[in-house]
C-alpha cells in the first residue's frame, strides 16, 4: 500500500481513533443503501471493529467500483468482530414511509449483531430507541472508515438481491439499474406497469407526470 493510502486511511480512522481513545473498544458504523429507488428494499448495514480496517481503496461505497465493492465486501467481513444487515421490503415501506422505514432497518441491523458496541456513528441519522451511545455524522460514509464499510456491506447485499429479483420480475432491468429512477426503469413501468417489487407509495411508479421530477440514480 502506498503511504499516500496509508495517510488517507489514517484519516478516515479519526472518529474510531477517538472513540478507543476514549475507553470505547467496540466501534460500530451503521449506514443504509436503497432510500431513492423505485423498488426493492431498503437495506442497513453494521459493522463492527476493534481495531482499524487498513483495507485499501475503503471509501463509501458510492466512491468505489462494483468490483471493488465485492472485493472489500469480503475483506471488511474477514476484519470486522461482526457484520449484520437489516431489511425492510416495499411493502412496509410503502405502509410507513421511506424516512421511518430507513430508521427501522437500521435498529434492525443494530439488533442483529452479535457483539454490542460500545460506540455507534451514523451517517446523517440518529436511531430511536438506539441502546449504545450514537453519533450522527453528516456524509458520515466519506469521513468515517467504519460507516464506510458498513456502507459496502449494505450495497452489497442490496445489489445482490436485486439481481435475484430482476429473474423473478424479469423485464424491468434490475440487475442493471437496482430500482433506481433511470429513463429505462420508466420505460419499463410505462411497458409492463409497477410488479410487487415496487414501492406505491412513491409518485413516480403511480403517476408518470412525477417521474421528471425525481433525482437520478445513484442516491
Amino acid at each position: 500500500m502506498k503511504p499516500k493510502e496509508r495517510r488517507r486511511l489514517r484519516r478516515l480512522h479519526r472518529y474510531e481513533y477517538a472513540a478507543w481513545e476514549g475507553g470505547a473498544r467496540y466501534v460500530c458504523g451503521l449506514d443504509e443503501v436503497g432510500r431513492g429507488p423505485l423498488a426493492g428494499p431498503v437495506v442497513a448495514g453494521a459493522v463492527v471493529i476493534s481495531h482499524p480496517l487498513r483495507l485499501q481503496f475503503l471509501n463509501d461505497s458510492k466512491r468505489v467500483t462494483e468490483l471493488r465493492r465485492a472485493e472489500l465486501d469480503q475483506e471488511i467481513r474477514a476484519e470486522a468482530v461482526c457484520v449484520s444487515l437489516g431489511w425492510v421490503d416495499p411493502e412496509e415501506i410503502d405502509r410507513i414511509n421511506i424516512l421511518a422505514a430507513t430508521k427501522l432497518a437500521m435498529t434492525r441491523a443494530l439488533l442483529a449483531l452479535t457483539q454490542p458496541p460500545c460506540r455507534v456513528y451514523v451517517d446523517a441519522l440518529r436511531v430511536p430507541g438506539c441502546p449504545y451511545p450514537q453519533e450522527a455524522i453528516i456524509g458520515g460514509d466519506a469521513k468515517s472508515a467504519v460507516i464506510a464499510a458498513a456502507s459496502i456491506i449494505a450495497k452489497v447485499a442490496r445489489d445482490v438481491y436485486m439481481v435475484e429479483l430482476d429473474a423473478r420480475y424479469p423485464g424491468y432491468g434490475f440487475a442493471e439499474h437496482k430500482g433506481y429512477s433511470t429513463a429505462s426503469h420508466f420505460a419499463a413501468l410505462d411497458r409492463l406497469g409497477p410488479c410487487p417489487a415496487h414501492r406505491r407509495s412513491f409518485m413516480p411508479v403511480i403517476a408518470p407526470r412525477f417521474r421528471f421530477a425525481q433525482p437520478g440514480a445513484g442516491l
